[in-house]
């Protein structure tokens, strides 16, 4: 599993790279594809929310997305003040070019099981999804924590 995450995240920095992008560019790409799919319309605010980030560094990360030609921004008509990101035309084409492959192999993997096999490979993921994002957020609340607190605990315990 470790491995597959370290071949995951190199992969993405190639891909990022081959894009014209960094890392967290794509990521809040993948953001807004995921919810451009599910017929979603994210602003700015959505955005940081969902990657993590400040509205300064999405702020960044949008010039950046609109300069490649992956997204624009237009304003909401009842509150100026609200900027929508929406995906260029052609970005769908371009992305799809780089990730095509990828995704040709894992239909192709896919193939190899059936639908119950599937139906436990969903599950798995779905589940440790889960479980990776509660790990993840009680990892980023014990950084939160005082160094010295935790160290005046674990003595006193």
């Amino acid at each position: 599993m470790d491995r597959m995450i370290a071949t995951a995240q190199f992969g993405q920095q190639d891909i990022a790279r081959r894009m014209g992008l960094n890392v967290t560019d794509l990521t809040c790409l993948g953001f807004l594809i995921e919810a451009s799919a599910a017929g979603e319309s994210l602003v700015a605010g959505d955005l940081a929310e969902r990657a993590r980030l400040t509205t300064g560094a999405v702020t960044g990360v949008l010039n950046r997305l609109e300069k490649a030609g992956y997204i624009r921004r237009t304003a909401d008509p009842s509150d100026r003040r609200r900027v929508y990101v929406v995906m260029e035309e052609t970005a769908q084409g371009r992305i799809l070019e780089i990730y095509g492959p990828v995704y040709q192999r894992l239909a192709a993997l896919f193939g190899d099981y059936g639908p119950e096999e599937i139906a436990v490979l969903t599950d798995w993921f779905t589940r440790a999804r889960s479980m990776f994002d509660e790990a993840l957020h009680e990892i980023r609340e014990g950084a939160s924590a005082s160094p010295s607190t935790d160290a005046s605990r674990s003595r006193q315990g």
